[in-house]
């Protein structure tokens, strides 16, 4: 399709005026009942910049965005002169936007397997799609608010996986020619996502892909997309692709959903995802949020005169006494054993005879450093005395004094008990991967520790380690071996979110008995915050083993849940909203 001197001079870098713009429009049959263009996409307007006939009536637009939306003017030319209009309320938005011309596409060489893509048909389909949303802390969609198919409005898609029949990716399209009878026939991508816990390989490239190719089966000529401009990961899929960066600007108002964008990064952005969910909920209320040290996790947290230290979740509110029975578990054990709560049988590592012996009488077991955390040094699932001793000797890198346990199969439960009350609770599944009948383990593994590091801000990956090799050694299988195409492999015994695990949110499922279980063990422990691991039948039942106790648990692994708003009510009750 030949390129329009609008797109030539885009592409040339020269962004024409408005007055031009809205003339090449009117030569394509626009009429002036039809301009200006804003979409509604379910979480807010798209407001097609070049359809506006000036500056102040875009800057006008843009200023009735609706509480708790979040609108963007898109195509900017001139931005300078819509923020000169309300230099306080509006900022320049700093994302690139990116053209696919559909003459530059290039099929893909591979096949996308494990699962389908579709439009959303159901309100349960925009129930699943705005769970996922979630989890990537975007915005939900009000398919209510939606403009009309009929009227050029947005389509979502879903990919769906195979077996599970779960929700796995989601994206939005727009027909530009529909929406606003665009002279260069083209249309844009937005809100794509995909669940950070997916292990189907490819999921976002193919829904890219899916929109291009059903947008040219349509007769259009291009793609546009738009993607934070230090986004390193979703740019260099991008550049695969053939998509090139386009002169053109997007303006958004400034509200509170924005905020990280035009205020900068700022101190808290250095912190970690456990510590930034905090401080982020604490500057949301106006109180102040001092960084300490960056690198631990430390902040302070000033409100009305009071000042409360923080790692994390772990706060003044802790003391030692409290923080040093979770942190040795051979404490833990002793006192929540105490207490009348399940634990497993336990003992210190000692002589090879005395280690046989216990193995002999549990037959399988579980090593552990008696002080560690987030996985370190822990091998599960113990059968033979070579491979006992072989772990003691691992964990002794981590602590002199290693503990030895009964094994006990089950589910691996997190709940987290803030103020002595249950907050949530989640399902914690090993790193796995799947096999598509070609790529070998380790780059399955690599592929999934890629995906895992960005959703958790670097927090979660899946080592190639001793632990993840017998893992595969056990299941008949080493770094080089190709599994058959849908076959799910887990990769490690344990289900830490640091080595790869994943969590699902069961809070609504949980039995009352596990509820009363992990309260008693915060009490017991003395503690405010804490998160409890067990090993449990199912979530709806009553049976479990507590195994250990986390004084510093990560509130930001178990959203949609208000972990960090109930962390701040503990802190500062009187910050507390009347509502």
């Amino acid at each position: 399709m030949k390129t329009s001197a609008y797109g030539q001079r885009l592409l040339r870098g020269q962004p024409p005026s408005y007055e031009r713009l809205r003339a090449l429009l009117a030569e394509e049959g626009q009429n002036e009942r039809q301009l200006p263009v804003a979409v509604h996409c379910g979480w807010g307007r798209l407001l097609v910049g070049h359809t506006y006939r000036d500056p102040a009536s875009l800057a006008d637009d843009l200023l009735g965005e609706r509480p708790g939306e979040r609108d963007i003017a898109l195509y900017v030319a001139a931005p300078h002169q819509v923020l000169a209009q309300a230099p306080q309320q509006l900022f320049l938005d700093p994302s690139d936007t990116l053209r696919l011309w559909f003459s530059d596409y290039r099929p893909a060489r591979r096949t996308f397997r494990g699962f389908t893509i579709r439009r959303v048909q159901s309100q349960a389909d925009w129930d699943g799609l705005n769970r996922l949303y979630q989890t990537r802390g975007m915005l939900q969609v009000e398919p209510a608010r939606l403009t009309p198919r009929e009227d050029g409005g947005p389509v979502y898609w879903l990919a769906e996986d195979s077996d599970s029949k779960a929700l796995i990716g989601g994206a939005m399209g727009l027909n530009h020619v529909e929406a606003y009878g665009d002279p260069e026939h083209g249309s844009s991508l937005w809100c794509l996502a995909v669940d950070p816990a997916c292990t189907r390989p490819g999921v976002g490239e193919a829904l890219v892909r899916h929109l291009i190719e059903h947008f040219m089966s349509r007769g259009l000529a291009y793609l546009d997309l738009s993607v934070l401009h230090d986004n390193r990961q979703a740019k260099n899929l991008y550049a695969k692709l053939g998509f090139r960066p386009l002169p053109t600007f997007a303006v958004k108002r400034k509200n509170s959903i924005n905020q990280p964008l035009f205020l900068g990064p700022g101190p808290a952005a250095e912190l970690n995802p456990y510590a930034r969910i905090i401080v982020d909920e604490a500057n949301r209320r106006g109180i102040e949020a001092q960084v300490d040290d960056a690198e631990a996790g430390l902040f302070t947290l000033i409100h009305g005169g009071r000042r409360i230290r923080c790692r994390e979740s772990l706060s003044d509110l802790t003391s030692a006494v409290s923080m040093t029975l979770c942190q040795d578990k051979q404490l833990t054990h002793r006192w929540l054993s105490r207490a009348g709560l399940r634990m497993p049988a336990q003992r210190l590592a000692g002589s090879r005879e005395e280690n046989a012996a216990f193995l002999a009488e549990h037959r399988r077991l579980v090593v552990k450093p008696v002080n560690g955390e987030q996985g370190q040094g822990v091998a599960v699932d113990l059968g033979t005395l070579e491979e006992l001793e072989h772990a003691i000797e691992t964990a002794r890198r981590f602590d002199s004094r290693v503990l030895l346990e009964s094994f006990h199969s089950g589910q691996d439960l997190r709940i987290l008990v803030i103020g002595f009350e249950v907050v949530a609770a989640a399902l914690r599944h090993p790193a796995e991967v799947i096999g598509d009948g070609r790529t070998s383990i380790r780059a399955l593994i690599e592929a999934q520790s890629r995906r895992r590091q960005a959703a958790s801000g670097g927090e979660s990956r899946i080592p190639l380690d001793a632990e993840t090799e017998r893992a595969l050694r056990q299941a008949g299988h080493d770094y080089d071996s190709v599994l058959p195409e849908g076959q799910r492999l887990a990769v490690r015994r344990t289900a830490n979110l640091h080595t790869g695990g994943c969590l699902e949110d069961v809070t609504a499922r949980l039995h009352p008995a596990l509820m009363e279980a992990a309260v008693l063990a915060a009490r017991a422990l003395d503690i405010p915050v804490v998160g409890l691991d067990l090993l449990v039948e199912a979530v709806d039942r009553p049976d479990y083993v507590i195994i250990e106790a986390n004084e510093r648990a990560g509130l930001a692994n178990h959203e949609p849940q208000p972990t960090a708003e109930r962390f701040v009510d503990l802190l500062f009750p009187l910050s507390k909203s009347s509502s």
